[in-house]
């Protein structure tokens, strides 16, 4: 199992010379068998969606999506993603929520945005979370501690691999479904949005500050904890001497793949 990283970033978009290294794009993450560079299981939607065309290389996408939640940094890349929006595309979105169509149609419909979901080309399905085989893989979803709705963290396991996906976490506010999420996982790719410095804001928002995720992977026995949804104004040169202070931890960087 190897993992793309299109979105590392959180919170809105990053653009500029300052966040070139780490990337600007907001989450998404493509799961890679190990024969193949064709993705069929997508976490999330955010503008990093977009790095999918790339890995496609121009076929459209068939396969399924997995959102973690709907915030707008989740979501975004939906519409502005071709290989979904094509006529030969197949598409199971899973949404966390139990009417999965009403909940997207309410963040994708005019006067907010052009069209709805029924607009979009080729043959979409929205569905409600929910654990079991998906494209090949084991996943399992439980809800986990994060301010401002439901929001899911996810474990996949193929090839007798493990990654745990929970890029918006409040770990220090006590999660046993989250821990049971992440317990001896391969890869944790977790919430490392703040510095210690910041934790009220983490707490305030609904967010891990970068020790917050070192002791949670270490509660977990992770074997390896890779920090993503890196702060929109942490620049590169603010991430490299972050990752100088916690080398226990790696940090995200946006066209990465971690090979598990």
């Amino acid at each position: 199992m190897r993992v793309a990283l299109l979105g590392v970033r959180g919170s809105t978009p990053a653009p500029g010379a300052g966040f070139v290294r780490y990337g600007g794009h907001t989450s998404c993450v493509a799961v890679l068998p190990d024969d193949s560079d064709v993705p069929r299981l997508v976490l999330d939607a955010g503008t990093g969606l977009r790095g999918l065309a790339a890995l496609l290389a121009g076929r459209a996408y068939e396969g399924s999506i997995i959102l973690s939640h709907l915030h707008w940094d989740h979501v975004q890349g939906l519409p502005f993603c071709p290989p979904l929006d094509h006529p030969d595309s197949r598409v199971d979105l899973y949404l966390p929520a139990p009417d999965p169509l009403a909940a997207l149609t309410q963040l994708m419909s005019p006067p907010y945005f052009p069209i709805t979901p029924a607009g979009l080309h080729g043959r979409w399905r929205f569905l409600c979370s929910a654990g079991g085989p998906t494209e090949g893989y084991e996943v399992r979803v439980a809800e986990i501690v994060h301010k401002g709705g439901t929001a899911h963290g996810i474990r996949v396991e193929g090839g007798g691999r493990s990654l745990a996906y929970l890029p918006d976490h409040s770990p220090q506010l006590g999660s046993p479904a989250a821990e049971d999420l992440a317990a001896g996982v391969d890869v944790l790719l977790h919430d490392g949005q703040f510095r210690p410095a910041e934790q009220a804001l983490a707490d305030a928002y609904g967010h891990a500050t970068v020790p917050d995720a070192l002791a949670f992977a270490a509660r977990c026995g992770a074997r390896r904890l890779v920090l993503t949804h890196h702060a929109p104004s942490r620049t590169d040169d603010e991430l490299d001497i972050l990752a100088k202070e916690y080398r226990e931890a790696e940090f995200a960087r946006e066209g990465d793949i971690l090979t598990i």
